[in-house]
Order: structure tokens, then sequence, then C-alpha cells
């Protein structure tokens, strides 16, 4: 228990150090006394009776000295002794502190940010029982036109793997889906994003119903009784979190689904916008539920302990390729390929995200050496200080402990403050990062704090150390027989504060080569001609409920009335319907065979998107009609199979041959394909600006597909702003069903922006890094340009003094002070060569060496180095030369 009193004696010492003093005194004193007064009794005058008790006693100073260090930890009364002198030291300097702390705490800030969010995407395991064991299981196609190496899965090759192979202890599936929830009690219509799930999926990732239940095998069936699990999301929005929902029915493209069950608020696979799950073969046709070349659904397996992914994966591609074999015509991949789960889950956001946190890893490095700048000049200003107290006996590892713990001070101030910035920077970001997975479990936690505290101790280090060294390497007297302007040391410390600048300068550069090289492919991107007119044009989603419209007749009585009453809408000039707009992603695509050129039994059939659109689409879209025509409005109407082709399928498939009247063979999803007749050619439009043009086939809208769905989209043209007409538009949907709901009401221009958005945040932010940055960095030169000149009065006044013309003076500071810049900007270009080919696969459109990035990069920060370093030279000119000598 020894351990426990000298604990708190410890803490005692403290902080009650002045009480536990006085009282050692008090002890001390009373145990000199006794002694005295025992002598004093034996017969002892006073005056030898003390003397004797004193030696009898040792001495009381050295005595106190030795209690005090059995009681106390010296290194705690040092490091609280330096904290406390420092603390003062920096009181008595509140420009430099503030300057400091403000630099440390930006770069603090923003990294805990960046950690907090890289934390919860990339690192946290996933929410998911042995989430390590699980993996997605896809498709591959060894023709590279056929797919990009992960393949989305068909329902037939699914479950004979899940029946035929043993690698895995279970596999399960889903689809994307979407429904259209009916408004009650006053509520309005809304439509859901969903998923169709395989009833083992929740009890495959270890999911237990937050209320109810999960799926039954006799459930996920193809025609089986609809029933539905909600999400927590739409369990707390809109059934205001009541468990007594399940069982009840709630009503899904006008059907009624049962509520079975409400999942977890943990659960937010594949991301929070999902609505509700289905059974997965509820989302199916018998035909598309058996198929092996409809391609739409995802594998998750969880392998068997003690099995290997690649021996686990091994006998799924076995299989596959069997499948493969027995549909040679058809497209049914060859073999299959797996990866983490995980790595799924972030597969669009680890590579930016990574890149985002490099580049603020730099920008923290950069405040690092701004602030080491600092620290080299204010100890430049307290030379004779620090010599003083070397001289009078304090060591040189003292002298570092001290400026260190300067250090220690301005970063813990800094991680304060940057903990601040982080908590409001990482909600924000999280919220308005649209393209973060599992954003909802981002937030500060221990873990995140630790990170925090750390960077305050590396920070620290990076920042105060070299100086500290530097300013304690030469001792006392060499500096006290120093003049004033001739500074210990300052050669040593100009050239060390051009090496840090140089370095900033250089992490400055690779950080704007990056940012500039990301923006630049962000903008191609956003200024991808789409092939079409994009100007004016509004976009109103919508789709019918098959058991409402369950005829054709009643899905063309809809879209005829609805354009007939847009089309006479004031400020309308026209509109159309089309399944899918430009630049709205990827519908679909068909295999297709022309007749002329049949393939070979054992080669894979060709394959194009297609669309189905109004013959007032291409008017609407202005997309040129390179020959032939386009739909008449009977045609629009019946079966007599046309089709337009883009000028892509044309190019590729008919070469020099005029395609006009030519056929194809389109396979639907029928036992036989269809013969289908070219009646004209238009031009090309993007799907995905992401993505190269793909040779694409428009059918009509209205004629009865074998494929064709109710859901349908409206284009508008307008003229002048489509978003006035985006309300008359939704109440004409309104009073021809007032209970069907519409969505993504979005110019053309906005759709455009939402592709984009993740590329413009990612973008955005490394710009904003890169440019503070800069800032950084001209703070960091106008700084050392400053000192440079403060230590050069004498001989700039000699210099005028002896003939010298100011703009020679004024070449003399600039090309001193540029020196580090090209430096730094021939390091920092090689570097940012470097990292241009490391980001290579995130740019569009964009060459990780584009010469105009180089140039852009370079006058920009050489300007903003010659306005840093322009404003010391200026003041440089106006020193006195008599002024300056006497300074001497």
């Amino acid at each position: 228990m020894r351990w426990i009193q000298r604990l708190r004696m410890a803490m005692l010492m403290l902080f009650r150090r002045s009480s536990e003093t006085a009282r050692l005194d008090q002890e001390m004193q009373f145990h000199l006394d006794q002694q005295i007064a025992e002598n004093i009794a034996a017969g002892m005058a006073a005056d030898q009776a003390r003397s004797a008790a004193l030696r009898t006693f040792g001495n009381p100073t050295l005595l106190h000295d030795q209690a005090r260090s059995t009681w106390s930890w010296s290194w705690l009364e040092k490091f609280t002794r330096d904290v406390r002198y420092g603390a003062r030291t920096l009181v008595r300097s509140p420009g430099f502190a503030i300057v400091a702390v403000l630099v440390m705490a930006l770069g603090i800030g923003a990294t805990t940010s960046l950690f907090t969010i890289v934390r919860a995407v990339l690192l946290k395991p996933l929410p998911f029982h042995d989430p390590n064991n699980l993996v997605m299981v896809y498709e591959h196609f060894h023709d590279n036109q056929l797919g990009d190496g992960f393949n989305v899965v068909a329902p037939g090759d699914f479950r004979d793997w899940r029946a035929h192979t043993n690698g895995y202890q279970d596999m399960a599936a889903w689809r994307e889906y979407g429904f259209n929830l009916a408004g009650e009690h006053a509520e309005l219509p809304e439509v859901v994003k969903a998923a169709g799930g395989s009833w083992n999926l929740f009890p495959l990732l270890g999911i237990q119903m937050a209320h109810g239940r999960s799926f039954t095998p006799e459930e996920d069936q193809v025609g089986a009784n609809h029933v539905v699990l909600l999400t927590w999301n739409i369990f707390q929005r809109r059934f205001a979190g009541d468990a007594s929902i399940v069982g009840k029915q709630v009503r899904l493209d006008s059907n009624p689904y049962t509520v079975i069950g409400v999942l977890p608020a943990s659960f937010t696979y594949p991301d929070s916008k999902t609505q509700v799950w289905v059974p997965y073969a509820q989302t199916l046709t018998a035909r598309q539920y058996d198929a092996h070349d409809n391609h739409q659904s995802l594998v998750i397996a969880r392998l068997k302990p003690g099995v290997t992914a690649t021996s686990a994966l091994a006998q799924v591609s076995a299989l596959q390729y069997q499948l493969h074999l027995a549909n040679a015509s058809k497209p049914v991949a060859e073999s299959a390929v797996s990866r983490p789960m995980i790595d799924d889950v972030v597969l669009d956001i680890k590579t930016p995200l990574t890149v985002l946190f490099c580049a603020v890893g730099c920008m923290l490095l950069i405040a690092c050496l701004n602030v080491s700048n600092l620290f080299v000049a204010r100890s430049a200003a307290r030379r004779k200080e620090i010599a003083v107290r070397g001289a009078l006996g304090g060591t040189r590892l003292t002298l570092i402990r001290e400026l260190m713990t300067e250090s220690l001070l301005i970063c813990t101030a800094g991680g304060v403050l940057g903990l601040a910035i982080s908590a409001l920077t990482t909600r924000w970001l999280a919220t308005h990062w649209d393209a973060l997975p599992r954003a909802e479990v981002v937030r500060m936690d221990v873990p995140v704090l630790a990170f925090s505290m750390g960077l305050v101790v590396l920070t620290a280090l990076l920042a105060g150390l070299l100086p500290a060294i530097s300013a304690t390497g030469k001792m006392a007297f060499g500096v006290l027989q120093e003049s004033s302007r001739s500074v210990g040391g300052s050669t040593s410390r100009a050239t060390m504060r051009k090496t840090l600048l140089a370095v900033e300068i250089a992490l400055t550069v690779i950080l704007l080569f990056s940012a500039a090289l990301l923006f630049k492919s962000f903008m191609h991107l956003r200024t991808t001609d789409l092939g079409c007119v994009t100007d004016r044009v509004l976009t109103i989603k919508y789709g019918l409920p098959e058991n409402q419209y369950n005829t054709r007749e009643k899905v063309v009585a809809f879209h005829e009335s609805l354009l007939e009453k847009v089309r006479r809408l004031p400020g309308v000039t026209s509109a159309a319907l089309v399944s899918t707009p430009p630049g709205g992603g990827y519908e679909g695509d068909d295999v297709f065979t022309i007749p002329e050129h049949p393939p070979a039994a054992s080669v894979l059939q060709d394959d194009a998107i297609y669309r189905s659109a109004d013959p007032e689409y291409f008017k609407v879209m202005q997309i040129p009609l390179i020959s032939g025509r386009v739909f008449t409005d009977q045609e629009r109407l019946t079966r007599d199979h046309y089709l337009v082709v883009s000028k892509k399928l044309a190019d590729q498939y008919f070469s020099s041959d005029n395609p006009i009247g030519r056929h194809i063979r389109v396979s639907w999803d029928t036992p036989e394909p269809e013969n289908y007749e070219i009646i004209g050619v238009v031009g090309d439009t993007v799907y995905d600006v992401a993505q190269p043009i793909k040779p694409t086939m428009y059918f009509p809208i209205l004629s009865g597909l074998p494929n064709q769905v109710s859901s349908a989209t409206i284009m508008v043209r307008t003229a002048g702003d489509p978003l006035l007409v985006s309300v008359p538009v939704q109440k004409q949907v309104a009073a021809l069903d007032p209970s069907l709901p519409v969505y993504d009401v979005l110019t053309m221009q906005q759709i455009l922006g939402k592709t984009t958005a993740s590329q413009s945040f990612s973008a955005t932010l490394t710009l904003a890094f890169a440019l503070l940055s800069l800032l950084l960095a001209a703070i960091g030169l106008y700084g050392v340009l400053s000192y440079l000149i403060s230590q050069r009065i004498t001989e700039i006044g000699i210099r005028v003094a002896l003939g010298a013309q100011r703009s020679q003076v004024l070449r003399l500071i600039l090309l001193d002070g540029l020196r580090p810049v090209f430096l730094g900007l021939l390091i920092g270009l090689a570097g940012g060569a470097v990292v241009g080919t490391l980001i290579r696969s995130i740019l569009f459109g964009t060459s990780p060496y584009d010469p105009v990035v180089f140039a852009a990069m370079i006058v920009s920060l050489l300007l903003t180095a010659v306005a840093a370093c322009a404003i010391p030279a200026l003041r440089a000119l106006k020193i006195d030369p008599m002024q300056a000598l006497r300074t001497e």
C-alpha cells in the first residue's frame, strides 16, 4: 500500500504545492525544536543546543529537497514548470501565438475531419456478423467489351452456384427495385427506393429484425404472397415508429403488401436511401428467375471456416464455365471473380477519399513547416536570452525541453480549436457528400480523439524540434560577443528558413497540381457534349402501377393525355416521352444479331443500349437526324417493328453500307428474337458522362414492346426557365391520377450536375486545401523575406550609401526571396508528375501530365510568390542609410 500513499503525496504536491510545502516545513521545524529542547534539558546552552541539533538533524534545505523528491515526481514538476514558463513567454508575444495557433488549428482540424470520415468509411468493419468472411461474387467476361471485369449476376447463375458449390457457408442475392408508395391518411404518394433480397440474405448477414420477422423460403417464390420489410428510416419517417404496422398492409404500385418486419437502425445496406425490401423472386418474372443471360443481381457469400476465398471461387468459376458452354450463343460469362464486401461497399469512394486524406496531410505538413519557420524567427529574436541562460548553467537538453514545451502548448491550443472546427466540418461533410457510403456512422469518438492527441504531439515535434536544436546550437559566449546585427548563427538560420520554405513550396506545388488535375477532370465531365441540346429542358419521371394500368390501352391513354395537356401549357414549346434521358445513366441493353451476318454458334452476340422514345423526343432534345427518318405518329402506337439506331451502331456494324432498310434481330425477354427494320440513324448521345459512347437502339415508347415498362420520363422544352413550368406539369399529372407520385423533377443541367456531384465535391475540397496551402506558403514566404531583410538592414544601408540604385536593391531582395521558391517549384514539379500518375484512374479526359495544368500552376505560384515578396522588398527600399548605420 506504500505506492498508494506515495501517489497521494505526489498528487498533493502537484495540485496543493504551497500548503504541502508549508506542512513539510512545519514538521521539520517541529523535529528540530524537539531536538533543541532535549539538548537544553541535558544542560547545553541555547546556542550550543541549536548547533548540536543541526549537526544531528542535518542540512534542513537538503532534507527539504530530499523529502520533496520522495513525495513528488520530479519530471512532472519540471514539466509543470516548463509549461508555466512557456505560457508566460507566449503571452508576452500574442501576435506570434495567435498566428501559430490558428495555422495549427486549421491543419489539425482538417486532418481530424478527414480521419473521422476515413475511419468510419474505410477502416470500420461492416455492421454484420463476422464481416471479414463476407465476399461479393461477380461474373467475369473474358471479352472486356461485355463488362468491366466485375459483372452483375444472372438469377439462374446464382441459383446454380448456391445449389452446386460448397466452398461457401451460404450465398444470397439482391437487386435494386422501386415502388410507388400510396398515400394514406392525407399523406402524399411517393416513389420509394426498394431492393429485392433472397430469403436467406438477412440470416447470412446476421441481421436481427427490430420488429417482426424476416422472409421465409416460401415467400421468396415467383407469384408468392406479397410481403415487405421496412427499413428503420421509413418506419420512423412514414409510420412514426409505430410497431403495430407489423401485420398491416401498405400499397406498393397499388398492390397490397403485408408488413412482416422492420429492419434495425444500424442496417443501411446498400445505402440509407433504400426504404423497403421485398423477396428477391417477387421482383422477377418466371423466365427472368431461371435466365442465365439476364444480368441484374448482386451476390453476397460467406466463406466456410478454413476455406480460402481463392479455393471457394475456383468451384464457382468451374461451374460458371460449364454454364457458359451450355449457353454459348448468349451473353453468359466464362468465369467468376470475387472481392471482400467492404471493398465493394467503398469501391467508388476509396480512391477519392484516399487522395483527399493525402491532400489534407500535405496541408498539415505545410502548416507545421510554417509554424517551424515562425519558431526559427522567434528563436533568432531570443538568441541572447537563450545564450545567457546557457551561460548561467542551463544544459542544452533543458533549453531544448523548454522550447519544445512552447511548441507543445501552441499545438495543444491548435488541437483544441481544431477539434471544434472538426466537429462542425465533419457533420457537414457527411451530410453534403452524397457519394459517401455509411455516412450515418461518421461521428467523433474516442479513437478520433486519440488520433487528434497524437496529431498534437506529432505536430509539436515537427514544428518545434528542428528550431529548438538550431536555437541552442551556438551557446553563450559566441552569441554574447556578437553585435546586434551580426546575428548568432544568422547564416545557418537563414539557410534553415530557406530550406523549410523550399520544402513547403514543393508540397504546395504537388497539392496544387493534383487539385488542378481533379478540377480540370471535373470540368471536362461537366462540359461533356451529350450529343443534344440541354438548355431549357425539364425532366419529370413517373411510373404507372402495373396492376392499375394493366392493359396497353390504359398506359397509352395516360401518356397521350399527359402529353396533350403539357404541350398546351404556356411557355412549353415541345414535349415528349423517353425511358431514360441523355446522361441519365444505364437503363439496360439487349443482344442482337444482323440476319445478313449471323454469328457462329460459339460466338457471343453483340449488344447495344436500348431506349424507348416518342417521335417528338429527337426534336425536343435536338438530336440530329443523320439519315432516314424517325417514327411516325402511327408507328409510335403500333407493333410494326421499326427502330432507329445511333451513329455509333451504324458505323460499327454496317461500316460503309447504308443501314436504312436493314434488319436487326433483338432477343428481348422472349423465347424467340424479334426482327426490326432500321428506318433512321441519329446522332450519338451519352448515357453516362464518365463512360464512352455505346451503340444505342431506339424503339417507339408506346408500341407495347415485350420489355416495355410503364415508367417514363417526360421531357419538356420551354421558351424560358424550365423550372417555371415544373409545378404546372406536376399538376397535370395529379389531374390525371392523384395517387401517382412523380420524382426526379430536374432540368437537364441539374441531371448533369447530379451525375458529376461526387467528382465536383472531391475536386472542390482538394482545391480548397490546395488554395489554403498556397496561402500558408505565401505567408511563410512573406515571413522569411521580412526576417532576412531585418538581418540585412545595415548591408542595405551601406549599399545605398555607396551608390546602389533602388532597382538594384529591389532585384537583389526579390532574387534572394524567390530562390527557395524556384527550388521548391522544381522539386514539386517532379513530385506532381508522380502524383498525377497515381491518380490517373480518377481522371476523366485529362492527362496526368497536362501541360496546361503545369503552366497554370507555375504561373499562379510565381504570381503569389512575387506578391508575397513585394511588400517586404518595397519596405526595404524606404530604409534610410544613415539610420541603418546608426543601428550598429
